[in-house]
């Protein structure tokens, strides 16, 4: 007879077997943490995070600004709510491009009370003019209205209430030094461990009524490519194929044939990922080549390969950058099934 796996988990008939939209969307939502005693992961960046948070709420002060900055997905945005959580306060959420003119900016800053937070993702994206009405906001709590034109033109300053500005963003690179340098704390967001993104797994499938064992969590924690994000998605994906094919019951076994009819591999490649890499390595010889070249040839934005696919082949060591362009570690071609070149052929590269 067969062990009986190990499960964790609530009972499913807790929960409707065919939840509506708006159910659905409240599970979803409720994978966030909440404190920082719920966050996994980034240990190094939570206890400095508490501690500034302490010291903060005992002087009574607003929290310093922040900058998040990593890959995506890797809980920048839950980081700002739990800020906002432990301090006890609001949290605005805007974005880089939303902020289009000066007006949107002065018009966020001049509603926040003292101590709101305000947090603007993809803030590398922001335009020179509204990050100029930042310097002085982030500095001395103040903007200044221009009114009339020419030689009559006259500054209007207008005092704000302290606030603490959280950034985030996945391309720290793009900021300013002078933007850069008005933040008071500046965390960097690694990729996840199996270890630790098991932990998330199995902390997700309590939430969701899910039935899991350890093998099944470190399965779907093996593929995810040490992002959260990527985590609580390929849980729901094997969530519905175990409640269709399994009895609701997650297995090593289970979430491996779910996560391979999903295109998802061993090494947590999706479709895209294999193409990106079979490109360079079928029509470049292994590269290097121009990422400009590498998009149009698999008919994607530059963009979408260099912050969504490159972060994580580039971590795993399955593409390298060089001066001439992208290429292709030996690892990629062992796993995706081509012979290693040979030493001559490296040679030449």
């Amino acid at each position: 007879m067969s062990r009986e796996p190990s499960i964790k988990g609530e009972d499913p008939e807790r929960r409707s077997p065919k939840a509506s939209p708006e159910e659905e969307e409240r599970f979803i939502l409720n994978l966030r943490p909440r404190t920082l005693s719920e966050y996994i992961g980034q240990s190094e960046v939570v206890e400095s995070l508490r501690i500034a948070l302490t010291a903060a709420r005992s002087r009574r002060e607003p929290l310093e600004h922040v900058l998040f900055h990593g890959p995506p997905g890797l809980g920048k945005t839950t980081l700002a709510h739990i800020i906002a959580q432990e301090m006890g306060t609001k949290i605005t959420h805007t974005s880089g491009p939303a902020l289009e003119k000066p007006l949107d900016i002065v018009g966020i800053l001049s509603n926040l009370e003292a101590g709101e937070i305000l947090f603007i993702d993809e803030i590398h994206r922001i335009s020179r003019t509204i990050e100029e009405y930042l310097y002085s906001a982030m500095e001395d709590f103040q903007v200044d209205f221009v009114y009339g034109k020419g030689a009559y033109a006259k500054t209007l300053p207008y005092q704000l209430k302290r606030f603490t500005l959280i950034g985030a963003t996945t391309r720290a690179g793009l900021l300013s030094a002078p933007l850069r340098d008005r933040f008071g704390m500046t965390y960097h967001l690694d990729y996840y461990s199996p270890e630790e993104l098991t932990r998330v797994v199995e902390r997700s499938a309590r939430i969701l009524a899910v039935r899991i064992d350890q093998e099944g969590a470190q399965e779907i924690a093996r593929r995810s490519r040490g992002t959260p994000r990527i985590a609580n998605r390929l849980l729901r994906r094997v969530r519905d194929f175990a409640e269709v094919t399994a009895g609701g019951v997650i297995t090593q076994k289970i979430a491996d044939e779910a996560l391979t009819r999903e295109g998802v591999d061993k090494a947590g490649l999706d479709r895209l990922d294999r193409a990106y890499l079979t490109t360079i390595i079928e029509n470049y010889q292994g590269g290097p080549v121009g990422i400009e070249a590498l998009a149009a040839t698999l008919n994607e934005e530059p963009n979408t390969l260099v912050d969504v696919v490159e972060p994580y082949l580039l971590k795993i060591g399955f593409v390298m950058r060089t001066p001439a362009g992208r290429r292709v570690g030996e690892a990629a071609r062992i796993h995706l099934g081509y012979p290693p070149k040979s030493h001559a052929q490296q040679r030449l590269l």
